[in-house]
């Protein structure tokens, strides 16, 4: 049963939408007239299929800037149409008889509605469900205090799924899931003369206390890469997925890719990076930045000469720290590089 309750809410925000101008939001060739919900689909995805610009997706719908952080839920067998007239373009879901779905008037009684879990993602949430959690990003020597591998009763070297292990210092008070991390790389940025902006920890996998004392005892539940001695753990954080809907930045920004996930050397779609710029400098989940590549070229007279930016693609904002942020890249049209710039679209 579709979630009524929420689709009625929806109508009745939308009776207020101040309608955008036809030639601010560009429109797809083929954009079809109206689009039913299935499972699998995405905010960004549905986007993509009526918009050219995809991150505009909120402006049609009328969405002011808390309802963005937070949209209206959209479900599979919703149908999304497409209106355009004089005044301009909007897209709404359906309503009464069109494409045989009917408006139900309500009366008070109990009903059952969907869960919240079923309404369709802004982004693929299993493309970068992972990295809600991690990587971590340290201050220097911000893992010296906490809690280390102390070793296995078998005398492992290296501790993989389903081993033993014992921890030092291990706190009863931040519950039995833990996280295990090794320090890792330092993220500089280049555009203050290689800056450390922070020390990126590396995920090795998840633990389970199974019994507290002065040396505590856990079950290594999962593990990505092998686990030594002197490995640190954290605390386990809980992992809520905020389903920000797709939008750009209100205000001017430029910074770099300074580094990709898996060190491949070039990036594609799908791929994860990691900026230059956090929440110190205004960016928050949701936010999309375009990719720009920057190319040099010599003169004639042999001198270095800066081309113009050609934008490659587009970057949506998951996850972010003070100075780092990291992103999705939802669209490419020629392979990305690090130092690639980022910027308002």
């Amino acid at each position: 049963m579709r979630k009524l309750i929420i689709t009625m809410i929806l109508f009745l925000g939308l009776l207020s939408v101040t309608s955008i101008k036809a030639q601010e939001i560009e429109l797809r060739s083929d954009t079809p007239d109206h689009h039913v919900v299935v499972p699998g689909d995405t905010l960004w995805g549905i986007a993509s299929r009526f918009l050219k610009d995809p991150w505009r997706w909120p402006e049609i719908w009328g969405l002011n800037r808390a309802q963005v952080k937070n949209p209206h839920k959209i479900y599979p067998g919703d149908v999304v149409i497409l209106e355009k007239s004089l005044h301009g373009i909007r897209l709404r879901l359906s309503e009464d008889d069109e494409y045989g779905v009917k408006t139900v008037k309500l009366s008070p009684k109990i009903r059952t509605e969907q869960s919240g879990t079923s309404a369709i993602p802004s982004i693929p949430a299993a493309a970068i469900g992972p990295f809600l959690s991690q990587p971590l990003v340290i201050e220097k020597d911000g893992l010296d205090n906490a809690p280390y591998i102390l070793g296995s009763s078998e005398g492992r070297v290296a501790l993989s799924t389903g081993n033993i292990a014992y921890v030092s210092e291990l706190p009863k008070d931040k519950g039995s899931a833990w996280q295990v991390f090794r320090p890792g790389k330092a993220l500089k940025d280049p555009d203050q003369k290689d800056a450390v902006l922070g020390f990126e920890a590396t995920y090795l996998g998840n633990a389970k206390v199974n019994a507290f004392s002065d040396v505590s005892t856990v079950i290594i539940t999962h593990a990505s890469e092998e686990i030594l001695k002197g490995d640190r753990l954290v605390p386990a954080p809980n992992t809520i997925f905020n389903n920000y809907a797709p939008h750009a930045p209100d205000f001017s920004l430029n910074g770099r890719i300074i580094s990709v996930y898996g060190g491949v050397s070039e990036i594609g779609r799908g791929d994860i990076v990691t900026l230059n710029k956090g929440g110190l400098d205004g960016l928050e989940m949701g936010h999309v930045l375009a990719i720009y590549r920057r190319s040099q070229a010599k003169s004639l007279k042999g001198q270095t000469v800066q081309l113009p930016d050609e934008r490659t693609g587009l970057v949506f904002i998951f996850r972010v720290f003070e100075k780092i942020s990291y992103a999705l890249v939802v669209q490419s049209t020629q392979a990305i590089k690090v130092l690639d710039a980022v910027k308002t679209p």
